[in-house]
């Protein structure tokens, strides 16, 4: 695990994005600062244990009930899972704290086949290179 943010002094699930949009919404369940989170369809948020929509990022834990500030937009330290391709390729929630290189889904446009594009699974762009499992970067969240 390397931090390829160049700042160490930062925790996960921080931002030093002076133009982050944040909001606050109640917690449905137990969140962890740093996780991607949901939105559920009563309007709170909860993590997400598998690779469902990204919504935000959590900047504080917090137990079911009480308001957690959620980054919809902006700069936010995550932790990758795996290698990622590149710099400025799509993630989405990896469960368990980490995200993932979302993978483009090819599609055949010549032929009679129905495809499902998940547009809404994207939580952002990754602005560094994840060379291992575990990997601190910087994530442009909702970009």
């Amino acid at each position: 695990m390397a931090d390829l943010t160049g700042k160490a002094w930062m925790a996960v699930g921080e931002t030093d994005d002076p133009e982050a949009v944040i909001e606050s919404y109640e917690a449905f369940e137990e969140v962890t600062k740093g996780w991607a989170v949901e939105l559920t369809n009563d309007g709170k948020v909860r993590v997400t244990a598998t690779s469902w929509y990204g919504f935000g990022v959590a900047l504080k834990s917090v137990a079911a009930g009480e308001m957690v500030p959620v980054l919809r937009r902006g700069r936010v330290k995550m932790t990758a899972n795996g290698v990622f391709s590149a710099a400025g390729v799509a993630v989405r929630n990896a469960g368990g704290g980490k995200v993932t290189e979302l993978n483009d889904q090819p599609v055949n446009e010549g032929g009679a086949g129905q495809y499902t594009i998940y547009y809404s699974r994207k939580l952002g762009t990754a602005l560094q290179k994840a060379n291992a499992d575990g990997d601190l970067i910087f994530v442009d969240v909702g970009s």
